[in-house]
């Protein structure tokens, strides 16, 4: 178990969505290695509780599109570490296909997860974060979306549809919640080397992927874990809204 009393985060308390694996999993040891009380959420169960282990964090196995599992989760998490300051959403699906004959089950995940769970996951929180910033400390959260929300790929035409609603949820939600000092950011990386993706039905999206993230030097996971450890790390009055994380040849 690796853990850090004093840091740049010491004395907050975190949560990450998304975390038993890739960019989730990344940010979580960083936020821990930081100095951050760490809750760490996610639906494999075995995968996360070895991560708390390992980081020392506080497993909440959770499925994020229930909310009302979500809304009990944040309880529970409030109940073990105190008042949550710092949400990192980052759990997502990217399923790809053609859209005329995508599987519509795929869609309702991605909706489901990317949309519908950042939803519930900040709600749950939302009230913990006023009420932190209003006491004159940090208060972030934290949307990791993806360049697809902006930039165009073929067959990912409901995947790109999903993260631009996060990008566009992150700006009205500046507007909302900034002027009461809680620090709303949009996290957009490019290509990186994690399991994002490997679900899809259709082999031949599956496979071209692949062929993209190895045809040039991509991004790993503790990349966007850094970019997000720096972004929460600034002074209160500092927030670094919208954060676009590319390999250089990706251009």
């Amino acid at each position: 178990m690796t853990t850090s009393t004093e840091g740049p985060l010491t004395g907050r308390v975190a949560v990450v969505t998304g975390a038993t694996s890739g960019i989730g999993g990344a940010t979580a040891r960083r936020l821990a290695a930081d100095g951050a009380a760490v809750a760490v959420v996610g639906r494999r169960e075995d995968r996360l509780k070895a991560l708390a282990t390992e980081i020392g964090a506080f497993a909440v196995p959770v499925d994020i599109t229930d909310q009302d599992a979500v809304a009990a989760a944040a309880g529970i998490v409030r109940a073990e570490l105190g008042r949550v300051d710092l949400v990192v959403a980052n759990a997502g699906v990217m399923l790809a296909a053609p859209f005329e004959s995508a599987d519509t089950r795929e869609w309702d995940q991605m909706i489901g997860t990317n949309i519908t769970g950042l939803l519930h996951t900040g709600r749950a929180f939302a009230a913990d974060l006023i009420a932190a910033a209003a006491d004159g400390g940090a208060a972030d959260l934290v949307h990791v979306g993806s360049v697809g929300g902006h930039l165009v790929f073929p067959q990912y035409a409901v995947y790109g549809a999903t993260k631009a609603a996060v990008a566009q949820l992150t700006r009205n939600l500046r507007a909302e919640l900034g002027p009461r000092k809680v620090r709303v950011k949009n996290v957009e990386p490019g290509f990186v080397g994690t399991e994002l993706g490997d679900g899809m039905q259709h082999d031949g999206n599956r496979e071209r992927l692949v062929q993209w993230r190895e045809s040039m030097e991509i991004l790993v996971s503790e990349d966007i874990a850094d970019v997000i450890a720096y972004a929460v790390a600034a002074p209160p009055r500092v927030n670094l809204a919208e954060l676009v994380v590319v390999p250089v040849e990706q251009g």
